[in-house]
């Protein structure tokens, strides 16, 4: 065990853990951040999609010990109000279903904006590519992504 300072959602905290412990485990039952999600446990579905920096990484795979000093961002830092342009556009479009993935799509989404404010579809598709959706919402998603970024 080892006591880790993070800044998750501009907050510093400091944790206890094994520092191999994935990040999605310190965040869901250290920080009680529950909005990212487990999915496949291999760094392959996107579920668990936090933001390092301007970067979507998966979680469930991410050793603690190797993020201590960047910023992460989860889907509970990204607005505080769920008032984020893709936030509004993910309800405008009526993205999502079941809603699972969904976390994890706007995560993928949102570093996709910051470094590229108006994406291209190919744009959109590579960055989006490592987010499985069961329900099959990928249009809906893309149309998302666009719409936040024309607003």
């Amino acid at each position: 065990m080892a006591i880790l300072s993070l800044t998750v959602n501009g907050k510093k905290h400091q944790v206890d853990v094994d520092p191999k412990t994935p990040v999605l485990w310190v965040l869901r039952e250290h920080l009680n951040l529950t909005g990212t999600k487990y999915g496949c446990g291999i760094a392959q579905c996107g579920a668990c999609t936090i933001n390092l920096g301007d970067t979507a990484v998966r979680s469930c795979q991410l050793p603690v010990s190797s993020i201590a000093d960047k910023a992460i961002t989860t889907i509970e830092g990204l607005s505080e109000k769920g008032d984020h342009p893709l936030q509004q556009a993910w309800i405008e479009q009526d993205v999502a279903q079941c809603g699972y993935c969904q976390a994890g799509q706007i995560m993928s989404a949102a570093a996709l904006l910051k470094t590229k404010p108006h994406p291209t579809d190919d744009d959109i598709d590579a960055a989006m590519s490592g987010n499985i959706c069961r329900c099959g919402t990928y249009l809906r998603v893309k149309a998302a992504i666009k719409t936040a970024a024309k607003g």
